[in-house]
């Protein structure tokens, strides 16, 4: 069996395309329908046009989202989940629907943090 934890292990690459924001965002924003990529951009603000090329591209290799065009001009391209897309989706949910949840929790645990220690350097988390 894998361990995830091992610098090795080929389902850390997975883990990195669906738990990186934009990857979650889309694949739970497909959960609830099937969307054109505009829908999608509209949907997840603050996404570009790039970034969400680029993490549908990459959804798609790793056969969670299924592209399908249309024969039409121009061409209509939606975004579905597949089997194994809508199998990630639940837990997903319940990650951002956790994270909804105590949002405020966790910025006063940051605002109480930095007027203790001053701001992280950088805005990132460190260890």
């Amino acid at each position: 069996m894998d361990d995830v934890f091992r610098r090795d292990c080929p389902a850390r690459v997975v883990l990195d395309h669906v738990t990186r924001r934009w990857g979650i965002l889309v694949l739970t924003a497909l959960d609830s329908s099937d969307l054109r990529f505009y829908e999608l951009r509209d949907r997840i603000e603050g996404v570009s046009e790039k970034m969400l090329s680029q993490t549908l591209r990459t959804l798609v290799r790793d056969g969670l989202v299924l592209r399908t065009v249309e024969p039409t001009v121009p061409p209509s391209v939606t975004y579905a989940l597949t089997p194994l897309g809508r199998g990630i989706t639940a837990p997903l949910r319940g990650l951002t629907g956790w994270i909804r949840d105590h949002a405020a929790e966790i910025i006063t645990a940051q605002q109480t943090y930095d007027a203790t220690t001053g701001p992280p350097v950088g805005g990132g988390s460190g260890g």
